[in-house]
C-alpha cells in the first residue's frame, strides 16, 4: 500500500485528476463537434504547456539547489578561514562532520551557527590584538619620543594578513609585558635623574622648573594626564642638564673657597668678632665638605657668593684704613715674644721704621705687616726651640733672686724679733735656702 503523502502516491492521484480532466475536455469537444485533426492539434498544445510547466519548475528548483550549495560552500570556507586563523585545524572539525549531512538544508542549518560563533570569537580576539597593539604602539612612541593622543584610532587586523591563534596572541602579551617594563625602568631612571637635577638646582638656587622644562615640558607638568617623556633625547638633555650643573657647581664652589679664605684670613687679621663671623657660616661651611657632601639648598647661590664677596670687599676697605695700627700691633707682639725669650728683634720694622715707611708710602702696608707675621712666626719657633732653656734659665733666676734676698735676711739683726710678717719672713728664708742649695756650685751652710 502506498503511504498517504509519499511521491509516488501524489502522482498517483495528479495523474488520475489529469485523466478524468481530460476525459471531461474530450467529452466537451465531441460536444462541440471539434473534428479529430483539432482535438491532436489541441492536445499537443496542452502537452507543450505542461512541459513548459515543469521545465519551469526544475529550473526553480536547480537555481535554488545552486544558491543553496553556493551559500553552504562560502560559509564552510568562512568557517575553515576563520578556524585556520585562530590555529584550530582539525580533522575532527565541524565541517567535516557536516558533509556527511544528506542535504544541503542540513548542511547549512548545522555551518550557520558555528559560523555565527567564530564570527563573535573573531571579533573579540581582534578587539584584543588591537587593544595590545593600541599599548604598544602608544608606549613605542613614548620610547621613541613620539607620543600618541589617547584616542588615536588604531586600523583593525585584517582577516587575510593576521595570525588570530592564541599563540600569536600571547606574543603580543608577551612582547606588551616587556615593553611595559622598558617603560617603567625608563620612568624610573628619568626620575632619578630629574631628583639630582632638583638637588643640584636647590644647591645652586636655580630654578628647578625652568631647568628641566627646558629639557622637556613633560618633566614638570602639573597636568597628569601625559606622563614624563622617557625617550632617549629627553635622557641625553637631562644627562647633559647634569653635567652642566655639576660643572656650575664645581666653578662656584671653587669661587667661594676662594672667597671664604681672604675672608678668614681677614677676619684673623681684624680680629673681627665671633658673632660678625657667624654671619657667613653657611659660606664657610664648604671648606670641610666635598663637592658631594654639599646638600644644602642655596648654599652655592649667587646671593650667598656676591654677600661673601662683599664682606671680602668691605674687610679690605677696613683693612686699608686700620693698617698701621695693625702693623704697630703686631710689632708689639713680635717685641713681646722676643722680650720673654731674650731675643733681639728686628730692627728693620721697629715702631720708629714702620711709621716712616708707611707714612712716606714707600711700602705697602700689607707687604710690611706680612713681614712682621713672617718674623712672629719665626720668633714662635725659636721660642718654641729654646723653651727648655729658658725654662732653666727663669728657674736659675729665681733661684739667684732668692738667694740675695737671703743673704739681706741674715744680715738683718732683728730677723728674730718677734713682729708683725716675722714668720712669713722665717718661712721664706727656710725655702730660699733649699732653692739656692740647688744652684750649681753652693752648698747648703
Amino acid at each position: 500500500m502506498l503511504a498517504i503523502g509519499s511521491p509516488l502516491a501524489s502522482s498517483l492521484r495528479t495523474s488520475t485528476s489529469c485523466n478524468a480532466l481530460l476525459r471531461e475536455l474530450q467529452q466537451i469537444w465531441s460536444d462541440i463537434g471539434e473534428s479529430e485533426a483539432e482535438k491532436d492539434r489541441m492536445l499537443l498544445e496542452l502537452e507543450r504547456e505542461c512541459l513548459e510547466v515543469y521545465r519551469r519548475k526544475v529550473e526553480e528548483a536547480a537555481n535554488a539547489k545552486a544558491r543553496l550549495h553556493q551559500s553552504v560552500a562560502a560559509k564552510e570556507a568562512e568557517v575553515a578561514t576563520l578556524m585556520a586563523a585562530f590555529g584550530e585545524l582539525n580533522v575532527h572539525s565541524p565541517i567535516q562532520t557536516e558533509k556527511k549531512a544528506a542535504s544541503l538544508k542540513e548542511k547549512l542549518a548545522s555551518v550557520t551557527p558555528l559560523l555565527e560563533d567564530l564570527r563573535v570569537k573573531k571579533e573579540e580576539r581582534i578587539k584584543q590584538f588591537a587593544d595590545i597593539k593600541t599599548q604598544i604602539e602608544k608606549i613605542s612612541g613614548e620610547i621613541s619620543g613620539y607620543n600618541y593622543p589617547n584616542d588615536t584610532m588604531i586600523s583593525c587586523l585584517s582577516l587575510e594578513d593576521q595570525d588570530l591563534s592564541l599563540r600569536k596572541l600571547n606574543e603580543f602579551q608577551t612582547h606588551l609585558q616587556a615593553i611595559q617594563k622598558e617603560k617603567s625602568d625608563r620612568l624610573h631612571k628619568v626620575l632619578q635623574y630629574v631628583n639630582e637635577v632638583h638637588l643640584l638646582c636647590g644647591v645652586l638656587g636655580l630654578d628647578f622648573a625652568q631647568t628641566v622644562s627646558d629639557v622637556h615640558p613633560s618633566l614638570h607638568r602639573t597636568n597628569q594626564e601625559q606622563s614624563a617623556n622617557i625617550s632617549d633625547g629627553t635622557f641625553e638633555g637631562l644627562e647633559q642638564t647634569i653635567n652642566k650643573l655639576k660643572t656650575e657647581r664645581r666653578i662656584r664652589m671653587q669661587k667661594l673657597r676662594d672667597i671664604v679664605a681672604v675672608l678668614f684670613e681677614l677676619w684673623n687679621l681684624m680680629d673681627s668678632p665671633q658673632a660678625e663671623r657667624n654671619v657667613f657660616s653657611r659660606a664657610t661651611s664648604v671648606l670641610r665638605l666635598s663637592e658631594a657632601e654639599v646638600t644644602e639648598p642655596g648654599v652655592l647661590s649667587t646671593e650667598i657668593i656676591e654677600q661673601a664677596a662683599a664682606e671680602v670687599e668691605r674687610l679690605a676697605k677696613l683693612k686699608a684704613s686700620r693698617m698701621k695700627e695693625l702693623v704697630m700691633k703686631r710689632r708689639s707682639e713680635l717685641e713681646e715674644i722676643c722680650r720673654m725669650t731674650h731675643i733681639e728683634p728686628d730692627a728693620s720694622t721697629s715702631v720708629e721704621k714702620s711709621n716712616a715707611l708707611i707714612d712716606s708710602g714707600l711700602v705697602d702696608p700689607s707687604e710690611l705687616l706680612a713681614n712682621i707675621e713672617a718674623q712672629i712666626t719665626k720668633a714662635k719657633n725659636e721660642a718654641l726651640s729654646r723653651k727648655e732653656i729658658m725654662d732653666r734659665i727663669d728657674r736659675w733666676l729665681s733661684a739667684c733672686e732668692e738667694e740675695n734676698w737671703l743673704e739681706d735676711y741674715n744680715h738683718d739683726e732683728n730677723r728674730y724679733n718677734a713682729g708683725r710678717g716675722a714668720h712669713i719672713n722665717l718661712k721664706r728664708a727656710e725655702k730660699a735656702r733649699v732653692t739656692v742649695s740647688k744652684i750649681p756650685g753652693n752648698y747648703p751652710p
